[in-house]
């Protein structure tokens, strides 16, 4: 059976489905700390967003049915994530993304390299953290390496904080140390 092709969404549709995301987190909040925890990042992600771009990316992720709407008794209508798209916003949740390991390692390293300017300094620690937390080894301070396939991961990533054009993505089939790698990941029997 063939494997049906998802469409890809962009960075403002993700977005906007991590923000309606964090909307119901609001709504299970009992916490006045989360509550505006995530307010405050709900604002700035929000601000970030030009209108134009956001009605495009509405529109669309209406017509791929990950959102809905719902009628207010006032007249107005409320933007919700619908069932596939609360799965998906899951999906990509950047602090539980992790790297799923294959039944069999293809021999192939995944390298991800990073130069990010000094201004830019929270993206690059940022970039950083969530590499580790996903568990990559640091090979160099901005050079990590994987043996599993991840690059739907950094795409997103690299999306999520607008680091493409400091961000390279490399498929290696050897690497000098590779022993050492492959004893890290537990590749070595």
């Amino acid at each position: 059976m063939a494997k049906k092709l998802q469409p890809r969404k962009g960075t403002t549709q993700k977005k906007i489905m991590l923000l309606l995301l964090g909307g119901l987190v609001i709504g299970l909040s009992s916490s006045p700390n989360t509550f505006f925890k995530v307010i405050r990042s709900l604002k700035k992600e929000f601000e970030e967003i030009d209108n134009s771009t956001l009605n495009r990316a509405i529109r669309s992720l209406y017509k791929s049915r990950l959102v809905e709407t719902r009628g207010n008794r006032d007249g107005t209508l409320t933007l919700v994530l619908s069932g596939e798209g609360k799965r998906r916003a899951l999906t990509f949740n950047l602090e539980e993304m992790e790297i799923k390991k294959p039944k069999q390692w293809d021999g192939k390293w995944r390298m991800v390299m990073f130069d990010v300017p000094e201004r830019l300094k929270k993206v690059r620690e940022s970039l950083r953290y969530h590499l580790k937390t996903m568990g990559f080894y640091e090979f160099q301070k901005s050079v990590f390496v994987h043996p599993f396939p991840c690059d739907e991961e950094i795409e997103y990533i690299m999306e999520f904080y607008n680091a493409r054009r400091h961000v390279r993505f490399v498929l290696a089939q050897e690497i000098d140390n590779e022993l050492e790698l492959q004893k890290h990941f537990d590749l070595v029997e």
